[in-house]
């Protein structure tokens, strides 16, 4: 069977779908023939990528969510039903980053990371489960190479992922006999608006992004991989050589990789690492 009659009429739910890898991904099912439930905090910009999802042919619903908040992603999964009638693929992506060190950042800030990566992960998934059962479908989690590496600078972010890792492995476990596929997928560094949003220790937005963004994988590419890896229902994705290499490397010497991220960070402008001398 090819990919597109695998994914026709399948239904989709995609958290953080107003822009980067969610809404690549969101619209790459769309392609494969899939209909798709968008969510994000901003309805104007869902209403944008929910445009361009029924341009190609398929339905979508837009549906206004703030993953954080556990009456919200039960919102989600109820409208989801009861316009669909199922739920085949459960995508976790919405997500936020931070920059700061831990001595400094407002115990509230990591909080926040903390309810949005995590916590939106287990609510959406939590009240998703017994549809996606019924169908003996996915549920994706989309990480990074933080999520088995640690970053200094990023200790909500971090935590946030690893934490993730966990859940899913778990649930993974859980569910051998019951048929339900997971998939962790962790791409490498991305070309989207994440680190843009990514918060300071008082809470404020970074603004300008630290990297060169145009070096990037793009989030088009990430969405291919994962749609492929949902296919194939593989369990683990670890996108680009730098992320593999990083996988191999964080297991043959930590110590080593520890550092090296460590220069790379307080290499970045304005850094709040010390160089590394």
């Amino acid at each position: 069977m090819s990919q597109k009659k695998y994914f026709k009429e399948k239904i989709f739910i995609v958290t953080g779908a107003s822009s980067g890898i969610g809404k690549a991904t969101s619209i790459e099912a769309a392609r494969q023939g899939a209909n798709v439930v968008i969510a994000a905090r901003n309805i104007e910009k869902l209403k944008d990528v929910a445009k361009v999802i029924e341009s190609l042919g398929v339905e979508c619903l837009a549906v206004q969510t703030d993953v954080s908040k556990r009456e919200d992603a039960e919102n989600l999964i109820n409208k989801t039903i009861e316009k669909f009638g199922k739920i085949d693929v459960l995508i976790n992506n919405a997500g936020i980053s931070m920059r700061a060190m831990f001595d400094e950042i407002e115990i509230d800030v990591f909080k926040k990371v903390i309810d949005i990566n995590f916590m939106g992960t287990v609510y959406c998934t939590r009240y998703a489960i017994k549809h996606i059962l019924e169908q003996k479908g996915s549920v994706v989690g989309v990480l990074s190479v933080s999520g088995f590496t640690p970053l200094g600078a990023r200790t909500a972010y971090v935590a946030s992922k690893y934490a993730m890792s966990g859940f899913l492995e778990s649930l993974r476990i859980e569910n051998i006999k019951r048929g339900l596929h997971v998939l962790i997928s962790y791409p490498g560094f991305t070309e989207s608006e994440i680190r843009k949003h990514a918060l300071m220790a008082d809470g404020s937005e970074q603004g300008n992004t630290p990297r060169h963004e145009e070096k990037m994988m793009t989030s088009e590419e990430v969405a291919v991989s994962m749609m492929k890896a949902i296919r194939k229902r593989k369990r683990v994705q670890i996108l680009t050589l730098m992320g593999r290499s990083a996988w191999i490397l964080n297991k043959i010497s930590p110590w080593w990789v520890h550092k090296a991220m460590y220069r790379g960070i307080s290499k970045e402008p304005d850094s709040p690492l010390p160089k590394w001398k």
